[in-house]
Formats: structure tokens, sequence, C-alpha cells
């Protein structure tokens, strides 16, 4: 037990690196003021595609890479998890740059309950009571914010089920978090490269604005990549339960990000909606912790 906990240590600290690195992400995306969220996206993609190739021969990782390619007809799954990540990541970028971070933070508190959704609807599982709660408790926070404030929550709402749907499609895919994003990218290249190509012809790219603002496309490669590399190293040392638990400190940090740096209006009645999905999160992870701690009795 005691050469264990090194280990264990470890793991919390890679674990607190990357959700607290995914968690201040609003503040690096508000730099790209002035660019579009489409171009940041289409960057991202081949910068990521590019700094993970890099990453992957450092870490001598290009077996399970070649295997995947050398598989076209399982590449569906991959493709699919492609598509719903890019998704993801631009609804995210829009969300920022057009100071809906509350929003953006919403969706990250509802994803552990659209993955409990997802699993009852279309994998079939069983869930508990207290999960099954928790579940209509979330739908009645979003029911409560298009009844009484008159909005539909899109983009938090896309936001949770993009990545949750990402999530159901990647069980799917014999790869680890490392090689699997690095294939995914690598299928949207020629998408990026194209995009930026057009970009370029059309005389409406931003990238050679000024040499900062190159870099700082650039980088979000590694920006990506790196809180990814953490994360890895916390699932390869911790159990899934506490993992879980530091999963809220993303959403957690962009919503105090959205207070205290964006400067974003939370009335009583969106508060409520907020309190809703917390107490929605508490029977979810009571349940969760309870379920596991049964069965490791039993």
């Amino acid at each position: 037990m005691k050469a264990a906990t090194p280990e264990v240590t470890k793991g919390v600290l890679f674990g607190l690196s990357a959700y607290t690195l995914w968690g201040c992400f609003p503040l690096y995306f508000a730099l790209f003021a002035g660019v579009p969220s489409y171009e940041v996206l289409i960057h991202r993609v081949v910068w990521s595609c590019l700094f993970l190739a890099i990453v992957v021969s450092f870490l001598g990782r290009w077996r399970p890479v070649r295997a995947a390619l050398s598989q076209p007809k399982n590449l569906g799954y991959v493709l699919g998890c492609a598509v719903f990540i890019a998704l993801n990541w631009g609804i995210y970028i829009y969300a920022v740059e057009t100071r809906q971070v509350l929003q953006a933070s919403l969706g990250y508190f509802l994803t552990p309950l659209v993955n409990v959704a997802l699993g009852l609807l279309i994998l079939r599982e069983r869930i508990s009571r207290l999960q099954g709660i928790a579940v209509v408790l979330a739908a009645i926070a979003i029911f409560y914010q298009l009844m009484l404030l008159g909005v539909v929550p899109w983009i938090s709402l896309l936001l949770a089920f993009s990545f949750g749907t990402y999530g159901l499609m990647r069980k799917k895919v014999a790869l680890d978090g490392l090689s699997g994003l690095f294939v995914e990218t690598l299928l949207l290249l020629p998408l990026g490269l194209l995009a930026l190509s057009w970009l370029n012809l059309s005389g409406t790219s931003h990238f050679t604005e000024s040499p900062g603002l190159t870099l700082l496309l650039m980088s979000s490669g590694i920006v990506t990549a790196v809180p990814l590399l953490f994360f890895a190293g916390a699932a390869r040392r911790l159990k899934l339960s506490t993992i879980g638990f530091l999963m809220y400190i993303n959403p957690t940090l962009q919503f105090a990000l959205a207070l205290l740096v964006f400067d974003e209006p939370l009335s009583g009645q969106k508060l409520l909606s907020f309190v809703l999905i917390w107490l929605a999160l508490a029977l979810y992870s009571w349940s969760a912790w309870h379920g596991r701690k049964r069965a490791q009795s039993g």
C-alpha cells in the first residue's frame, strides 16, 4: 500500500493539472478576439494534429495508430468521434468569444448526467433510482430556463450532448486517449488544410495578421495536447471515482471565470437552474460512490 502512495499522489497532481488547465481555457480562447471561431477551430485541428504527431513519435506510440489506420472499415467510429469533438471545440470557442462562458460551464456540469441518459436510452444500461432522479432534475433545470427565462440554453445542450456522444462512440474505439485524438485530428486534417487554403485565397485569413497572433494560433495544438497528456497520466494511476470527482474542477473554474473575469450577469433565476444541476450532480455522485462501495463490499 505504501509503495502505491507516490503514484497516487502523482495521479492526483496530473488530474488537478489537467482539469485546471481545461477550466482556464476561457482565458486562452478569449485572446482570439476578432478572429472568427471557425478559423480558430480550423487552426486548432491542424496544429493539434501536427503537435500530437510529434508527441506520438517521441513516446513511440505509432503502433496503435498504424493498426487503426490499416483497418479503414473500422474507422467509422473514429470519424464519428472526430466530428463530435470538432463540433464540441467549435461551440466552446464560440461561447468564449461571445462571452457566454456561463452556458459553457453549465454544459460541462450537464455532461455526466447526459452520459447517464445516453447510457439508458442507447446502451439500455440500468441506472439507480438516484441517478434517474438526477437526470430528471437536470431536465427540469433546462425546462425551467426555457419556460421562465424564455431561452433555450443551446450552447449548454450542444456542448453536453456533443461531448457525451463523443464519449459514447469513443467506447467503440480501441485506442488510448492520446492515439485516439491523434487519429481523429488526422482524419480532419485534409478538411482543415482545405479550409486554411480557402481562407488564404479569399484574403480572410488572420494567420499572418501579426507575429503574436500567428504564434497564438499555432499554440492551440500544444494547449490541446498538454492537458490530455496530464489526464492520461492521471487515468493510469487513479480510480474512476477519483477522476469523476476531479472532473468538476473544470466547469467550476469556468463558472468562477464567467463571473469574476468576464463579468457575465447571473440573475437569481439563472442561478436557480445551476442549483438544480448541482443538486442533480450531488445525487449522481452519491449514487455512483455508494454503488462502488457496495460492489467492493460484496
